[in-house]
């Protein structure tokens, strides 16, 4: 089968199309053909190590757990494990195969069971790969970490990416107030998913401007912990979705610190993919009462490309790659 895969950390090309030998499942895997996948931050942090922790996971030196990216995959089963209970070959799945060693850049991909959910059949293979990683990022970050609940006044900084869009519709869902924080061009994209309010960074700054939220969510853009800090209201918190290292650093340093000797809390979220969110995160696509937002297609020979193109920061919402 093809795959796109790197044997070492650096710019988008390190990554190569290449045939490499097709995965078998195991007892309790499925083995899924990759119609769609899409791209996340995981991805070229991955590729580039950055942070550096990185490579206590993937490898010190060079990537040795993982050979080929991609988290979100969607598909169809074409055989399941001895002890598969919940799928059949020919059943239409998709799901977030992070904790399997990624591999979703690629014509077939071995997933845990319980990695994978149903896909409704109301909605398409493209917008099934745009929701895992990203939906579960903003859950986590709002309900598990953030615990919003209704009429408060939430901020997501960097709301137009992949996470921001879907934290701004989850955030309204759960009866938060939502100031959505991005460029000019991106918000009437932010209004029309729900927001609120919408703070144009390119022309003021949220943290100077003397507003106070009950929540922030932190996706991207770069304030320090003491800015954000300011503009919590008393007992609000700063969750970090995503952002670069020194966000990263600051946040697993100095957070627990702040949120010690302060009324205000300072956490890292950390999304711990599972089946259990990801098909109330399916059922609310279902229903309408959230949507994926694509920006730009690639095929599977231009994961190079489309992982560069979310480098840069700039994508409206999830970036696909159409495989099969």
């Amino acid at each position: 089968m093809k795959a796109i895969v790197y044997e070492k950390y650096g710019a988008p090309d390190v990554l190569q199309l290449k045939e490499v030998q097709k995965p078998g499942p195991k007892k309790n895997e499925i083995l899924v053909k990759v119609r769609t996948a899409s791209v996340n931050a995981a991805d070229w942090r991955m590729m580039r190590a950055d942070p550096f922790l990185v490579r206590f996971y993937a490898g010190l030196f060079k990537p040795k757990k993982i050979s080929t990216l991609g988290a979100d995959v969607a598909g169809t089963v074409e055989a399941v494990g001895e002890n598969v209970t919940k799928f059949r070959p020919g059943d239409d799945v998709f799901g977030d195969v992070f904790a399997s060693g990624f591999g979703g850049f690629a014509e077939y991909k071995c997933g845990k069971e319980d990695e994978f959910v149903l896909k409704p059949s109301n909605i398409s293979f493209e917008d099934a790969a745009a929701l895992p990683l990203a939906g579960m990022t903003a859950l986590h970050s709002l309900r598990d970490f953030g615990n919003v609940q209704a009429g408060q006044k939430v901020l997501i900084n960097g709301a137009s990416g992949g996470v921001g869009t879907f934290a701004i519709q989850l955030a309204k869902y759960f009866g938060a107030e939502v100031t959505a924080v991005c460029s000019t061009l991106k918000r009437e994209l932010s209004i029309s998913l729900g927001a609120d309010h919408v703070i144009d960074y390119t022309k003021e700054d949220f943290t100077k401007g003397g507003k106070k939220y009950d929540l922030i969510i932190g996706v991207n853009g770069y304030r320090s912990i003491s800015e954000y800090k300011g503009a919590l209201n008393p007992e609000g918190r700063y969750i970090m979705a995503g952002g670069g290292t020194a966000q990263l650093f600051q946040a697993l340093l100095l957070g627990p610190l702040i949120s010690l000797i302060s009324d205000r809390k300072i956490i890292a979220a950390s999304s711990q993919p599972n089946q259990k969110d990801l098909l109330f995160l399916s059922e609310l696509l279902r229903s309408g009462k959230i949507k994926s937002v694509i920006d730009r297609r690639y095929s599977l020979e231009e994961v190079p490309e489309a992982i560069h193109y979310v480098e840069q920061g700039h994508a409206n919402g999830k970036v696909i790659i159409l495989v099969n």
